[in-house]
């Protein structure tokens, strides 16, 4: 639902852009090449890409070394044919009420500061939903 010719801008937004959306922009850029253009940001953003998650992103075949924690804006906001949110607020309240967009929430546990196993099954849990996101939005 690209708001003119190109791919779909899809935005995913958690609390500290460190770990849930990191993954999800990661996988969109992995698997929606051509078709989505992914960014992600935080509500309260942390200003980094936890270890961790680069770790797990990195088992799964994908560096997201190079990403940075941002804090969303307005102007992400508007950029965004799509919001998913991941666990920080609902979309209905983060997004303007002139967004045109479609929003989605998407309720994913916080894997940071639990056992392993918490992070590659939220890892695993992200990417199939990226994949059917891509899918339905493109």
């Amino acid at each position: 639902m690209p708001t003119g010719s190109g791919p779909t801008k899809v935005l995913f937004v958690c609390v500290g852009n460190t770990c849930r959306s990191q993954m999800a922009e990661g996988f969109a850029k992995a698997y929606g090449k051509g078709k989505v253009e992914a960014r992600s940001a935080g509500t309260s953003a942390a200003g980094y890409v936890n270890r961790s998650t680069i770790v797990a992103m990195k088992e799964a075949g994908i560096d997201i070394s190079n990403q940075t924690s941002k804090q969303v804006t307005d102007e992400m906001l508007q950029w965004a044919d799509v919001v998913v949110t991941m666990g920080c607020c609902s979309a209905d309240n983060l997004c303007p009420v002139t967004f045109k967009g479609k929003k989605y929430d998407w309720k994913i546990d916080d894997p940071l500061g639990r056992p392993w196993e918490v992070m590659e099954r939220v890892r695993d849990d992200i990417e199939e939903k990226v994949k059917g996101l891509i899918s339905a939005e493109t």
